[in-house]
Parts: C-alpha cells; sequence; structure tokens
C-alpha cells in the first residue's frame, strides 16, 4: 500500500491554531482557595473577595484607603520618611539593594502607610502595612511612621487605626527592627492617656513581633476573616511540640473564641463596624476635625531610631 494516500496536502486546522490570540495578562484572577475564576474588575468591585468561598485576598493600604475613606478622599503623612541599610546586611543579596528594589517595583518606600482622612465623617488616621514590601515586614521606618502617627493624633485629637499584614520583625535591620516592638508599644501608652482611641486591624497574615508588640494592643482588635493570628506560625509550632494542632488553630476565628478579638469584620461591612466603634469613642464629645496639613514630598529623611 503506498504511503502517499496518508499524506496531508493542505495545512487545514493548524491555519486556525497559528492564529490563535493569547489572553492579555491581569484579565482573569484564579482564587488561590478555591480555584475559582472571575474577571479582575469582579473581583475589584467586591473588595477582593472572593464570590464562591468569601476568601479575602491580600490587599494593601491603597486598596484599604479605599474602602475606608470617604469618598476615597485623603492625604498622605510621613512620605519624607525612607528606610536606610545602617548595618550594611547581606544575606541573599545586599539590603540596600533589596530596598531598592522592593521600592522599585512597589512604588513605596516602605512597608507602611499612612493617611489622614474621613470615614463617616469622621476625622482619623489609619496607618496600613503593605505586604508587598518585603513581606510587610516591621523594620525602624515602620516603628517611625506609627510613632509620629500618634503623635499627630495626640496634636489633633484624633482616633488612630493600624491595619497590619506582616511577617514579623524584618531581620535586615537586627536590634534596630526588634527596638520598634517597645517603642511602638510605649507609643500607644501615650495615645491613651490622652484618652484618644486606637483600633487595630489584623489581616492575613500577621505574625511575629508585630503580633507582640502594637497589633495586639488596640482598645478594639478586629481581624477579617480567616486570617493568620500569630507569633511562632503553625508550622513551626507543630515541629516544636510533635503533636498535631486543632483545627483552625491561630486564625481569626479560633482567636475570637478564646478571646485574643473583639470581633470578626468582613470586608464588605468593616466600613460600618469602624464607624460605629467610633461613635462609640466620641459619643458626647466634638467629633475631630481634619487640619490643614503640609508636607513636603521633594525632602527625604533617614527615620531616626531612638530607644
Amino acid at each position: 500500500m503506498s504511503s502517499t494516500w496518508f499524506r496531508r496536502n493542505k495545512k487545514g486546522i493548524l491555519t486556525t491554531t497559528e492564529e490563535k490570540k493569547e489572553t492579555p495578562d491581569g484579565l482573569w484572577h484564579k482564587c488561590s482557595q478555591c480555584k475559582a475564576t472571575v474577571t479582575v474588575k469582579e473581583l475589584h468591585d467586591n473588595l477582593y473577595i472572593c464570590h464562591k468561598c468569601n476568601y479575602h485576598n491580600r490587599i494593601n493600604a491603597k486598596e484599604y484607603f479605599e474602602i475606608l475613606f470617604d469618598n476615597n478622599k485623603y492625604e498622605l503623612l510621613f512620605e519624607n520618611i525612607a528606610p536606610k541599610d545602617f548595618l550594611g546586611f547581606v544575606d541573599m543579596k545586599p539590603y540596600d539593594e533589596r530596598l531598592l528594589e522592593a521600592q522599585k517595583t512597589t512604588g513605596l518606600k516602605d512597608a507602611m502607610t499612612v493617611g489622614v482622612g474621613k470615614t463617616g465623617g469622621i476625622c482619623f488616621v489609619i496607618a496600613c502595612m503593605n505586604f508587598n514590601f518585603i513581606g510587610g515586614s516591621m523594620g525602624s521606618v515602620v516603628g517611625e511612621k506609627i510613632s509620629r502617627s500618634i503623635d499627630y493624633c495626640i496634636e489633633h485629637n484624633l482616633p488612630l487605626m493600624v491595619i497590619s499584614k506582616s511577617g514579623g520583625a524584618r531581620m535586615m535591620e537586627s536590634a534596630f527592627s526588634l527596638m520598634q516592638m517597645a517603642k511602638t508599644a510605649a507609643k500607644l501608652t501615650q495615645l491613651a492617656k490622652a484618652g484618644l482611641p486606637y483600633i487595630s486591624l489584623m489581616t492575613d497574615p500577621t505574625t511575629g513581633g508585630v503580633t507582640a508588640s502594637y497589633a495586639m494592643l488596640g482598645d478594639i482588635n478586629i481581624a477579617e476573616p480567616n486570617a493568620l493570628i500569630c507569633f511562632a506560625g503553625p508550622r513551626v509550632i507543630k515541629e516544636t511540640i510533635k503533636k498535631d494542632l486543632p483545627e483552625g488553630f491561630q486564625r481569626s476565628e479560633f482567636l475570637l473564641e478564646h478571646g485574643f478579638l473583639d470581633f470578626i469584620a468582613d470586608r464588605k461591612v468593616l466600613k460600618n463596624k469602624l464607624n460605629m466603634a467610633l461613635e462609640w469613642f466620641i459619643k458626647g464629645k466634638t467629633k475631630p476635625k481634619c487640619m490643614e496639613l503640609i508636607s513636603d514630598e521633594n525632602h527625604t529623611l533617614i527615620a531616626e531610631i531612638t530607644a
């Protein structure tokens, strides 16, 4: 039998395949938990919450400010503070190179962004951590921005909210990073003595030195659903004690059940819950007013480290 009988003389279906158009990047999002797929616009419109399983995707300061501040109007504070490689630290790469890379990738100077604006007509300050900047790690700039936020709140008689999302202390700054635990705790004592409220929102993940300091010191401690909140992670604990851990261990619901949280707030009702909490604190008092701000965007300061 001649093999020519089975020879293809036309390209046929191959022509269509060669002209196939690829889907543009950044159009679709697949949930990391249930694998459901939606468009990025649908995810944004749903406040970055999975439509199917209610998983709260990680977001940063820009997105939280859009959710919480009235009409997305706010002014950034302390944008002139930048980190410095005090120790000349080198691990997989020099710390100063890591900082430059993170700044270029994220467009941020460091892992903390502070804004002042109104929610429900009440003026207040939000300091929000950005996990996309070196895992939201707490370095000297994070501690300094929280400290200055507290000073600003005391000066202008404003409540403070800190949104935590962090892998813990920044190892590349060593003791300078660990000092921020005591520093922020001491500054929060000053805020309490001034009679001003501090609301702590813990999101996934809130771990290490952040949990061991300002994240757990709120007048009201709240969290998003199913957020990992701990000092050492479950894998480390399990390997240490050689025992299986309870289901849901170190998640928001587990901490609420054991008295570490006041309540859990779905992102869709977070602003309403926040407004309600602020109304409790200022009941019978004059609502704080937003002050005119003067900022120098062209001047960059190195964070001062104080004990």
